[in-house]
């Protein structure tokens, strides 16, 4: 076998024995895999015998930051909105045993589609699918945020009561966990956020890392898939909405290292995507500027938390060497985007 057949972290042999005991004649022969490239946390693999075509998906290897890369919520959220408008890739089983290739995973179907990672293969569509594209992924959002998570069985997905307190101390707590040197303003930005904390509206499912590179378009701009569920849970839904503007201001970013394809042209500005956001979905976004600037946050957490793996040498893939420079950018204009947002009650003494 080549390199491409035995990727780093898939044990093809241990996988093999597992789906025949589990879904015997699911695959026949011998199977080859290669790493889906794209994804900068949990590894994804492309995984065929030939005829059958399944996408594995596993944690990162090495430093794994508590509660992130869990295999069982991202089966289960795919599992639960299978039924619903929201378009996801059949699943096809969980094995919650590290024991057989060497860490939980799960696999499902390969769904067909493009994830539109440049600004250059949206220029290719021209101005008007590019902009059609762009606003049927803020549709597909939409959607989502309307499935009732009661009717699909996550209405135990999360715990959305101080749902926006428990994510800037998670995420404080997933900074410490990386902090391998000194990062200035990270700090003052996490305290700015706990001080203009908004209200949260009614609760959604929430996917946590939604943009263009995480979904996947067929040929005919309908949006196939909406993939990489690691981040999902029930919360605030405008935690989306601002992640997706945050996305959507990146462009200007030399060798930015998260997929910036806003920056072709007829792309929606940030501020169409509110308003498209807002007229379709109802809401009220006032407060996007908090929740952008708490993109800005979690995103550098992210980041910083890969340049640490990095150093450790436990990163897959070309890149990698290069996030560490950008988290001081996204400190940076987090710290802007706060400047003048306000907390949302009068604070006392």
């Amino acid at each position: 076998m080549s390199d491409t057949d035995t990727p780093r972290g898939l044990d093809l042999g241990r996988l093999r024995q597992h789906l025949d005991l589990e879904r015997p004649g699911l695959v026949s022969g011998e199977l080859r895999a290669r790493r889906i490239e794209g994804g900068r946390s949990n590894l994804t693999y492309h995984v065929t015998d030939g005829v059958t075509q399944l996408v594995v998906r596993r944690p990162p290897l090495g430093h794994v930051l508590a509660t992130a890369h869990d295999m069982a919520r991202e089966h289960r959220v795919i599992t639960a909105l299978a039924p619903t408008p929201v378009p996801v890739p059949g699943t096809v089983l969980l094995c919650e045993d590290p024991e057989v290739i060497g860490a939980p995973f799960y696999v499902m179907e390969c769904m067909p589609g493009t994830p539109y990672r440049t600004a250059q293969q949206l220029t290719d569509l021209g101005p008007e699918r590019t902009r059609a594209v762009a606003l049927t992924l803020v549709d597909t959002l939409v959607d989502l945020h309307a499935v009732d998570p009661a009717e699909v069985g996550l209405d135990d997905f999360g715990r959305p009561e101080g749902f926006l307190d428990r994510q800037l101390r998670r995420w404080g707590k997933q900074l410490d966990a990386s902090r391998s040197r000194e990062l200035p303003g990270i700090d003052e930005l996490h305290a700015s956020l706990g001080r203009a904390m908004p209200v949260s509206p009614a609760p959604a499912v929430v996917h946590g890392d939604y943009r263009l590179d995480n979904v996947l378009f067929d040929a005919d701009d309908r949006l196939s898939a909406v993939l990489d569920w690691e981040m999902s849970t029930l919360g605030d839904p405008l935690t989306d909405i601002g992640l997706l503007v945050m996305y959507g201001e990146q462009h200007d970013i030399p060798d930015f290292p998260v997929p910036t394809p806003s920056g072709a042209p007829g792309h929606p500005t940030p501020d169409e995507v509110v308003e498209h956001y807002a007229r379709r979905s109802g809401r009220d976004v006032s407060a996007v500027d908090w929740y952008t600037g708490f993109a800005y946050f979690k995103l550098a957490v992210i980041l910083e938390g890969i340049h640490y793996r990095w150093t450790l040498g436990q990163t897959l893939g070309p890149g990698f060497d290069r996030i560490g420079a950008v988290v001081p950018v996204f400190i940076e204009r987090g710290l802007h985007k706060l400047r003048d947002v306000r907390p949302p009650h009068p604070q006392e003494g």
